[in-house]
């Protein structure tokens, strides 16, 4: 029997045919070789970059800020823990939970409107249904940014974060008696106080002129009319 040829039926094959068509059967019998180291590396190609691809969706999806808060988002929670931060460190404030969880308090206890509501709902007002305080003092303890203390109350009450701070009125240009008698009403529930005995619009616009140098002087002394 003559000896077989090297590769198998497979290469037997590949050099009959090369032989029929007026090839090297060497030759063939070496591209055939190659062709299986091709589908080889071909196949550890693709399996590097699948798992290149998942390596890649696992880390973005772990990133800090993946999921980071839209422009207008939370708007009343960043504002006002933003000032509450930086009134902390212009008095050089010990950075604690505890103090800065009784500081909280304390400077919630100044907060009106939607500022207000913002403490009911963390726990920094005496009758606060919940007590989620620790989610504010812990993080910023340790000077997390309040756009990501904000983001992480979010997920414990969504609330925190529908509330929007009303449009501003101008005090130092508008013509109070255009203003409906809610508008007013308005002006001095931002200033926490309240118009005892009003009755016509008139009270409302007399009270205002009178307690506008108190809390918003700026706007008083621009006007002619007080």
């Amino acid at each position: 029997m003559g000896s077989r040829p090297m590769g198998g039926r497979g290469g037997a094959a590949r050099q009959w045919k090369a032989t029929a068509r007026g090839v090297d059967p060497e030759a063939a019998q070496r591209g055939g070789r190659g062709s299986v180291g091709r589908r080889r590396r071909l196949w550890r190609w693709r399996r590097m970059w699948a798992t290149h691809g998942l390596a890649v969706a696992l880390a973005l999806s772990v990133l800090p800020g993946g999921r980071a808060l839209r422009p207008g988002d939370c708007e009343v929670c960043v504002s006002y823990l933003g000032r509450f931060y930086q009134d902390l460190k212009d008095r050089d404030v010990t950075f604690s939970p505890a103090t800065i969880e009784k500081e909280l308090i304390n400077f919630c206890r100044e907060a009106r409107g939607k500022e207000n509501r913002l403490c009911y709902y963390i726990g920094a007002t005496d009758d606060a249904a919940t007590k989620i305080i620790n989610e504010v003092s812990k993080p910023l303890a340790h000077h997390i940014p309040v756009e990501k203390i904000c983001e992480k109350l979010k997920k414990k009450d969504s609330q925190i974060c529908e509330l929007k701070y009303d449009k501003q009125i101008d005090l130092s240009t508008v013509d109070l008696k255009k203003l409906r008698v809610k508008e007013l009403k308005k002006i001095l529930d931002d200033w926490g106080e309240m118009c005892k005995g009003c009755a016509e619009k008139s009270d409302y616009i007399r009270k205002i002129n009178e307690l506008m140098p108190r809390y918003a002087p700026k706007a008083a002394s621009s006007r002619t009319d007080l």
